[in-house]
């Protein structure tokens, strides 16, 4: 079973809507390498894991990444909507095309003819989509499940790796604050699965630096992922165990296969940041409860309240007839 805690693995710095990047972090969500994409491997082939008791801490290891895929696919889908939420409103540089495109009487979503992923409009209400940068639905066929687990796991290496290489260029390509809190959180956290799969790979006795040597990217050089990295966030694991009965503990100790100096160790959950509900978009046609309906459940639900307090009649009691 899954518990889902109201609460965002990671904080969402707040700046100017930017709609470009947003468009630019559908890969990071609905790409071949992207967050939805890690979040079905995983989960896969921790379903269809097959092996004795001393496999467990495989299955565990694997449970416990995809599950904390599920917060991304929340992280990284929450920031492309709020960098999409009021773009049509958008108050960029004021040598910026797109500023105010909705003042003077101007059409007001027309934004989305010109600007990234009409669909973000069109389909999307300003909010995120399953697709990636091109707006290419995701697809089931991106997941990788062999039923050999060191095939699995090197493959899993390989998404890691590819992925926090897209998220490094996705960093380039953009200043905003919003955007770039949220892919230097994933490149970190990247890292540490990485460093997770090698060390599955290592205790199956696969050297796999030679096989497989993950790709320096110089990550470090963006002043949001340093920050992170010396906090040790690439080199700690998440088990996501309520019961506390989770495994991967075996595996993901020990010095860091990045030779960063650090030392592996996991952890329940993270502590999280706090949720907060996007306000309506009237010009999408999306608002909230419609103001006579929110009136009629408020009232409907007061008198089932009322009704569920007060005491119940006793009903007579039937008489047999002789």
């Amino acid at each position: 079973m899954y518990l889902h805690t109201q609460l965002l693995i990671n904080e969402i710095a707040a700046d100017e809507p930017d709609p470009a990047a947003a468009n630019a972090l559908q890969e990071g969500l609905g790409g071949q390498f992207g967050e939805m994409r890690t979040m079905m491997q995983y989960l896969f082939q921790s379903m269809n894991f097959r092996g004795d008791a001393a496999s467990k801490p495989y299955k565990d290891l694997l449970q416990g990444i995809g599950t904390e895929e599920i917060s991304h696919v929340e992280l990284i889908g929450t920031t492309i909507s709020q960098l999409l939420d009021g773009s049509p409103r958008y108050q960029g540089k004021k040598s910026d095309p797109v500023d105010q495109p909705g003042a003077g009487g101007a059409t007001p979503l027309k934004i989305a003819l010109d600007t990234s992923n009409i669909h973000h409009y069109l389909v999307g209400a300003q909010g995120a989509l399953p697709v990636d940068a091109a707006g290419n639905p995701w697809s089931g066929s991106y997941v990788y499940n062999s039923g050999n687990l060191v095939l699995d796991l090197l493959y899993n290496l390989m998404l890691e790796s590819t992925g926090r290489l897209q998220k490094c260029r996705i960093y380039e390509m953009t200043e905003n604050k919003t955007a770039r809190s949220t892919i230097a959180y994933l490149i970190v956290r990247d890292q540490a699965h990485e460093n997770a799969y090698a060390k599955a790979l290592e205790s199956l006795g696969v050297n796999w630096g030679k096989v497989l040597p993950i790709p320096k990217t110089n990550a470090e050089q963006f002043p949001e992922v340093k920050k992170l990295l010396d906090k040790g966030l690439q080199s700690i694991q998440y088990t996501f165990s309520a019961d506390n009965l989770s495994e991967a503990g075996k595996l993901y100790r020990g010095a860091s296969p990045s030779n960063d100096g650090t030392e592996l160790s996991t952890d329940v959950m993270p502590e999280g940041f706090p949720i907060t509900i996007s306000p309506e978009r009237k010009e999408e046609f999306a608002p909230g409860l419609d103001p006579e309906l929110l009136a009629l459940i408020q009232a409907t639900a007061e008198q089932e309240m009322k009704e569920a307090d007060s005491p119940k009649e006793a009903k007579p009691a039937a008489t047999k007839k002789k």
